[in-house]
């Protein structure tokens, strides 16, 4: 009755508030190790740290607690609870800033279901995306991707921010300093953007690009892509990226598409020339014409051997340079001791030993025509074994003039008038071609032609830098 009477006399009573903490007699005279701990753990790896079941146990094993692990529990959650990071809301302007980082989703391929790492950036102010797959996650990779972003986006931001990858950063020094990869750091001066780098482990500096990593796995790639190949799902990836510009997000103002157009009113334009997205390494060719690079050999023409060359390592291939001409071309293999040998490079030295062409891979391997095969046998059997071969390699040498096209029309059309023989079938081609073949021709490839040329200086841009 006296409580009714109080509360009658007060309709809005003061709630119950404990005075004291909880009283916890078995814990008490733990909870100093438990705060050394917990201390300790904050200069430790963020994935090797404490959980409170660790502690629980490392209690009752070492000093003997015989109390529950809800206490413990309790106890680590409050005094975590205090420790929980703050920050403060951002607000970033404008063509300021773009994030990079790799994401990991799994594409079904002809070949089997693979893990396919891609590379993700994305404006902060307009949540504009860009992502595209690659083999690896390579210094080369981050190159190519961060280019191809540049191109899609058709502008280039004040600062581009990543974690600390290896690749990119080689030491982490004190606050945002960083010793940064030398092609990563000439990738920031052709474009002119400042490339910075989050604090370790602190991934949340960042946290556009990282929410779009969530969305690359759970809309984009949900259910798993079915493609031919990685240009296939670069292909549909881009599809994706391109309808993020008609989508709209709660609190901000517009599209997608709307606001970018707003980054890019803001951000630098993009340069004429375009930065070649390689990572180069000199090497010395041996005597077996081969250069090495990451575990492989790669193959170049016989007058090279010897000499000093420069590698152009690529995402997808190999160029190799001596003095600023490109000798031999490549597709890039990522496998150990997979050596790439074409065998245009060996046929001059083919002819100086003849006996080779069964002894070695390099031509066992070579898939020419049917028609070559034919005349070999052709030709043995006419002239006998040797100077049926000898005559064979030299038909087989004008494929680097002629390409493998024009030589194995001349050699099905010598067959078909009974007339295999090398110096018919070398007057045929002659006739017949009217254009020479050159293994080496750069005709199709103007980035690589641009980037051995060094550029005219543009003066007039000094007076934009100063304003």
């Amino acid at each position: 009755r006296r409580k009714i009477r109080e509360v009658l006399a007060n309709p809005e009573p003061k709630p119950y508030k404990r005075v004291e903490p909880y009283p916890c007699p078995v814990l008490d005279e733990f909870k100093p190790t438990i705060d050394q701990i917990l201390s300790d753990d904050e200069d430790e790896p963020r994935k090797q740290r404490h959980t409170a079941a660790q502690i629980c146990r490392r209690l009752k094993k070492e000093l003997g607690y015989m109390g529950s692990y809800d206490q413990v529990r309790r106890y680590v959650k409050k005094k975590k609870k205090k420790n929980r990071e703050t920050f403060i809301p951002l607000n970033p302007l404008p063509g300021q800033r773009l994030e990079a980082d790799f994401g990991h989703v799994y594409v079904d391929f002809p070949q089997g279901r693979v893990q396919v790492p891609v590379l993700l950036t994305t404006w902060s102010f307009s949540d504009y995306p860009f992502a595209v797959g690659m083999p690896t996650e390579r210094l080369e990779a981050v190159l190519a991707g961060m280019t191809e972003a540049f191109d899609f986006y058709e502008c280039i931001p004040v600062e581009v921010w990543w974690d600390n990858p290896r690749t990119v950063v080689g030491t982490v020094l004190k606050g945002r300093e960083r010793e940064i990869n030398e092609r990563y750091q000439a990738l920031a001066s052709h474009y002119a953007f400042e490339p910075m780098f989050c604090m370790p482990a602190s991934g949340n500096e960042k946290p556009y690009v990282e929410n779009k990593v969530y969305s690359l796995q759970r809309r984009f790639c949900t259910p798993v892509p079915r493609c031919k190949d990685l240009d296939d799902f670069n292909e549909f990836l881009r599809d994706c990226c391109l309808a993020e510009r008609e989508r709209t997000e709660a609190g901000k103002e517009g599209t997608i598409g709307e606001r970018f157009e707003i980054d890019r009113a803001h951000a630098a334009p993009l340069l004429e020339h375009r930065f070649d997205p390689c990572v180069e390494e000199p090497a010395k060719v041996d005597k077996y014409q081969t250069a090495r690079f990451d575990n492989n050999r790669y193959s170049v023409p016989v007058e090279y051997a010897f000499e000093k060359v420069t590698i152009k390592a690529y995402v997808n291939k190999v160029n190799i340079v001596f003095m600023n001409k490109v000798i031999a071309r490549h597709q890039r293999s990522y496998r150990k001791n997979d050596p790439q040998l074409d065998p245009l490079h060996y046929l001059p030295t083919l002819v100086k030993r003849p006996n080779a062409i069964d002894h070695s891979d390099i031509f066992r391997n070579w898939d020419l025509p049917a028609c070559f095969d034919q005349l070999r046998r052709t030709l043995e059997k006419n002239k006998g074994k040797t100077a049926g071969l000898r005559d064979y390699i030299k038909v087989v040498g004008l494929v680097t003039i002629y390409g493998i096209g024009d030589v194995a029309q001349a050699i099905e059309h010598c067959l078909q008038q009974k007339m295999a023989d090398a110096e018919v079938i070398k007057e045929r081609i002659t006739r017949v071609s009217q254009i020479r073949f050159d293994p080496l021709d750069l005709s199709g490839e103007r980035d690589e032609v641009a980037s051995l040329i060094v550029p005219q200086p543009e003066l007039e841009r000094y007076d934009q830098l100063l304003r």
